[in-house]
């Protein structure tokens, strides 16, 4: 599974990647993680608002720091 945060790196963005990484260690579910921060390919993304998560290419939430409980319900 491939995950993409997308985020300039606000704290919404770094809670977003905190709460990813436990929600992966929770669920023992592999997964790469990788930041998006640059503005532009966040763009070609076609997101406005982050913090924004996609999943396999997935995009499944935009501008809401999702849960623990959230994320790992989207695996």
């Amino acid at each position: 599974m491939k995950i993409e945060i997308l985020g300039t790196g606000c704290p919404k963005c770094r809670k977003l990647t905190e709460n990813v990484e436990a929600a992966l260690e929770e669920s023992g579910v592999q997964a790469e993680i990788i930041k998006i921060t640059k503005i532009e390919d966040i763009l070609n993304y076609g997101v406005m608002v982050t913090p924004a998560l996609v999943i396999d290419g997935d995009i499944k939430s935009v501008g809401k720091l999702l849960s623990k409980g959230e994320i790992a319900k989207l695996f």
